[in-house]
């Protein structure tokens, strides 16, 4: 399925068929580096609808390390209106962005901070502004010089999510 370039920097452009043919080649992990500013939410969100559009996938993962990053891609998600049809992406799927333990199954992007997917996995609550503590700053709020280990969640199986973006 070609990819509709109208209004996409070549940056962008670039990252996603790159990140296409990474898949296409059957390496399922890859990086798109690209610098400050160059529009990296939007390129996710554009690729995001192809993957859940061509690739069937069913859930992704938007996996951020703070709370202001969340918020924007969920933003970016609101506004970015499809290619193919130019209707909102938020009118053909559910987006979550998380702000409890509570990952909905409907939703095909779920929007999480790192800290709060980390406590979702040890089974704990996360305190009130955690989503905004480094991972040391998040050790000393829990009690401990280190981070603990995190073991299997039944309640977040690895096949909860086809795909995984960090941020």
């Amino acid at each position: 399925y070609p990819l509709a370039t109208a209004g996409m920097r070549n940056c962008q452009v670039e990252a996603i068929m790159g990140l296409e043919k990474s898949f296409a080649e059957n390496r399922p992990r890859a990086l798109i580096h690209m610098a400050t500013g160059a529009g990296k939410t939007y390129t996710a969100c554009a690729f995001t609808y192809r993957l859940i559009k061509y690739a069937k996938a069913r859930r992704i993962l938007f996996l951020v390390d703070r709370a202001n990053l969340g918020e924007q891609a969920r933003d970016e998600f609101h506004s970015y209106r499809t290619p193919d049809t130019g209707r909102l992406f938020t009118e053909l799927y559910n987006v979550q962005h998380l702000t409890s333990s509570n990952i909905d199954d409907v939703c095909r992007v779920t929007i999480c901070t790192i800290q709060r997917l980390y406590s979702i996995l040890r089974g704990e609550d996360l305190a009130e502004g955690a989503d905004d503590l480094s991972g040391e700053e998040l050790a000393r709020a829990l009690g401990s010089t280190r981070m603990r280990d995190v073991a299997y969640n039944a309640a977040v199986p690895v096949e909860k999510f086809d795909f995984i973006i960090t941020d």
